[in-house]
């Protein structure tokens, strides 16, 4: 029985994500929202072009490598390449701001609820 995600050729890997093997930046994870910003162009890669089409609704990272049966790390690329270019924005859905292009995943100090309160509602989930 072969398991397409997990046998992957690692020679087209390679190509898919032109020897790289890590994204531009650290904008995605796995639940990181993606919505496509246009169509495809004549003669883009087939994967950037079958990423377009995927993310017309809002699509997590996550949803985008199963769809394409590819590992997430190398979507991850595919997507960096996308957002490099305009043709996605990405959003993580904790963010309560759309800025039209990705941001850092760290939350600023300012949007983390306190710790205590945390503290006060894991004993009470204990106590339950």
């Amino acid at each position: 029985m072969s398991r397409p995600a997990r046998d992957e050729d690692p020679d087209r890997l390679y190509t898919l994500t032109g020897g790289r093997s890590r994204a531009g930046s650290n904008v995605f994870d796995l639940v990181t929202l993606v919505v496509s910003e246009s169509e495809p162009a004549p003669g883009m890669q087939s994967e950037h072009a079958r990423i377009l089409r995927l993310c017309r609704y809002p699509t997590a990272v996550v949803e985008v490598a199963a769809e394409l049966r590819l590992p997430v790390s190398i979507t991850k690329i595919l997507l960096s390449d996308l957002l490099d270019s305009g043709r996605i924005t990405a959003r993580h859905p904790n963010t309560t701001r759309g800025t039209g292009r990705a941001t850092t995943l760290g939350a600023a100090a300012a949007d983390l609820p306190d710790p205590q309160l945390l503290e006060q509602v894991l004993v009470g989930l204990r106590n339950l």
